[in-house]
């Protein structure tokens, strides 16, 4: 059986989660960060996320780069048939 890597990336986060969780049900503090650390780190994450996602999104602000994208939207739908 071969998993990809994307498959064991989420099978080993699932597996922190959950030993996270039960520690903190049995009043442990397994992960050793304040609020305002993770409050931190997770905005600093999303921030990231949303800056690399609009930079590789293709972001047309002219005219002729909208005309462009419609026109490319028009070609694939007629490829597609």
């Amino acid at each position: 059986m071969k998993c990809s890597k994307e498959t064991w990336i989420r099978t080993i986060v699932l597996i922190v989660s959950l030993v996270n969780q039960v520690l903190t049900v049995l009043g442990k503090n397994p992960l050793p960060f304040s609020d305002e650390a993770v409050y931190q780190g997770v905005s600093a994450a999303v921030t990231t996320a949303a800056s690399l996602w609009a930079w590789w999104k293709n972001n047309s602000f002219t005219t002729a780069a909208v005309e462009a994208d419609q026109l490319m939207q028009q070609m694939k739908k007629e490829q597609k048939k």
